[in-house]
């Protein structure tokens, strides 16, 4: 086999290429693509799973909302809106009734010291996604 050297590419006039100076991104942005996706993958695994008993709200307490709108969650997982029982699912359109469908009202959850974490947070994700993200959890204060 036979190679033929020199500046013509097999009868084709010479070319004169000329200096490239500026820098390839793309090698750099699939690293940095690649480096974001392990670290989303990690970031959950690195949670805390200890299990502790939390002390008594010791914040300075926040003044109420003009009109609180409270949602009670019993031991038993009865959800109440003020003084009125209801279930998960209507909760969210008595919510957007009694709002008048304003998102920024603040919805004061008033859990019992007994219920469920599960329940808690069920009432949580009806009222998430029905759109209202300004709730807050009501405890005691400590004397």
């Amino acid at each position: 086999m036979a190679v033929k050297l020199g500046n013509s590419l097999g009868g084709a006039k010479a070319q004169n290429w000329e200096d490239n100076s500026e820098i390839n991104v793309t090698p750099f942005v699939d690293v940095m693509l690649v480096l974001l996706i392990i670290f989303m993958v990690a970031a959950p695994l690195a949670a805390v799973n200890v299990k502790v008993d939390l002390p008594p709200s010791t914040a300075e307490p926040t003044p109420n909302p003009p009109d609180p709108v409270y949602v009670s969650i019993q031991r038993d997982g009865s959800v109440y809106i003020g003084d009125n029982k209801t279930d998960l699912g209507s909760l969210g359109t008595l919510i957007e009734e009694r709002t008048g469908g304003n998102r920024d009202n603040r919805i004061l959850i008033r859990a019992d010291g007994d219920a469920s974490y599960g329940y808690v947070m069920r009432a949580m994700n009806v009222l998430q996604d029905r759109g209202y993200f300004k709730v807050a959890l009501v405890a005691e204060d400590k004397e």
